[in-house]
């Protein structure tokens, strides 16, 4: 008897989700609690595990429909079935020949390997077994799939992969074929001048048509989300940006100090944001406003800093929140950041992982970001955008020296902070940073 998959429950007050792409296909093995679809909700992607032990029965949804929770999306064949059922013939198809038939014409630029929708479609889908997003991509850029290495699970292609044969293919010079004489194309000097212009620069410039394309994807749930939501940002708030630099110099200099006895003892990397996620609890301290948000007509202001933090995975930026930051070691901090950094590339970020937040912190500088003007993730009411360091020429009691120099970005809703507090939250973070001797004796 077959085994129902349904979606799971998602989280307070999410009721749908997009189906992300199926990790397993009919006639695959699916051991108990194996992932076998993800999902994608507002906020991040789950795996739907397999209830039992079996062989994957039906997919009843495709990849990128949309389904509430609680529906039927699968069936899973248990493993006392699986074996009852008679094994399925082994023998090899009879292929009709038809030796009197024209050859097939390649489709594309004489690639005798170009697929076919009936190849894709049958003797592919059985081997390779490939899911509609890559079977699509497969016919659209005549690839033929069985001789592409898949990255994927176990080995399966995906839409990537097909995507850079694709490209490795057009990128191989194809021989031009030898050219007839001039005499029997055209005659006369006009035809020959006619020719010598269609050898010339310009037409050897002109791009072929095969190498202009277009895709279209539809956007994720989740970039969807978050467009929504910066976009009401932009909306609601009133949204400033004030800038300050900061000397790195003291905060290089005490990790090379102390990096090899804070990992020994640790057993994590001392690294920046421990810094800063310690100087803005310092410096919220004398700016609460800072680490409040507004409900309607009232300000909430926390005695508490829960720190959103961005990190990147492989579907993009995500923000989950290290709580009571303010109360936290270097080492906890460290830890905790290094943590959601691994669930993140993992994609096993949950829901209440990003739930909250008081202040955001988003590091743009480990992409090589040199000044940005960060937006606020509502309810909060300012965000800290951090950026590459530099060295750049400064003055130093009257001398020109170099110096690793950051700039520093403090996004606020101007509706309840004012430039003189953004301005103050800044000149604490700078001094405390240049300084951290002051984050151990709390000035």
């Amino acid at each position: 008897m077959p085994t129902d998959v349904k979606v799971p429950t998602l989280g307070e007050s999410i009721t749908e989700a997009t189906l992300g792409a199926w990790l397993k296909h009919p006639g695959d093995a699916v051991a108990a609690d194996e992932p076998i679809a993800t999902l994608e909700t507002d906020k991040v992607s789950v795996d739907v595990p397999s209830p039992v032990a079996g062989t994957f029965g039906e997919a009843l949804v495709a990849e990128g429909d949309t389904v509430a929770v609680g529906a039927l999306i699968a069936r899973i064949v248990d493993q006392a079935a699986a074996s009852s059922a008679s094994p399925p013939s082994t023998a090899a198809p009879e292929t009709p020949v038809n030796p009197a038939g024209p050859a097939e014409t390649p489709a594309l630029r004489g690639d005798e390997h170009a697929p076919t929708a009936d190849s894709v479609g049958s003797a592919n889908d059985s081997a390779l077994r490939l899911s509609p997003a890559v079977r699509r991509a497969v016919l659209e850029n005549q690839v033929d799939p069985s001789a592409i290495q898949g990255s994927g699970k176990d080995g399966r292609l995906t839409k990537d992969d097909v995507l850079a044969a694709a490209k490795s293919k057009w990128a191989t010079p194809v021989p031009a074929p030898a050219a007839a004489p001039a005499e029997s194309l055209l005659a006369g000097p006009v035809a020959a001048a006619r020719v010598s212009l269609l050898a010339g620069p310009v037409a050897a410039a002109r791009p072929a048509a095969a190498d202009r394309r277009e895709e279209r994807v539809k956007m994720t749930r989740l970039r969807q989300t978050i467009a929504t939501r910066l976009k009401d940002a932009q909306n609601t708030a009133a949204i400033l940006t004030t800038f300050n630099d900061v000397d790195m110099s003291a905060v290089i200099d005490a990790r090379a100090r102390y990096k090899d006895l804070f990992e020994k003892k640790h057993g994590i990397r001392l690294g920046f944001m421990g810094f800063f996620v310690k100087a803005a609890a310092l410096a919220a301290r004398d700016v609460p406003s800072v680490n409040a948000s507004l409900d309607g007509d009232t300000i909430v202001y926390h005695d508490y800093l829960d720190v959103s933090v961005a990190v990147s995975g492989p579907k993009g930026l995500f923000v989950p929140v290290v709580r009571s930051a303010d109360r936290m070691s270097f080492a906890e901090v460290e830890q905790a950041i290094a943590g959601y950094g691994k669930k993140a590339k993992d994609g096993t970020l949950s829901m209440d992982d990003m739930k909250g937040g008081t202040f955001t912190i988003s590091n743009g500088g480990v992409f090589g970001s040199l000044l940005s003007t960060p937006i606020i993730n509502p309810p909060q009411s300012a965000v800290l955008g951090m950026h590459r360091i530099e060295d750049r020429p400064v003055a130093r009691d009257g001398q020109v020296v170099i110096r690793p120099m950051m700039y520093l970005a403090l996004s606020y809703d101007h509706r309840l902070i004012d430039g003189r507090e953004a301005v103050t939250f800044l000149v604490r973070m700078k001094e405390a940073i240049e300084d951290p001797t002051r984050l151990l004796i709390d000035l």
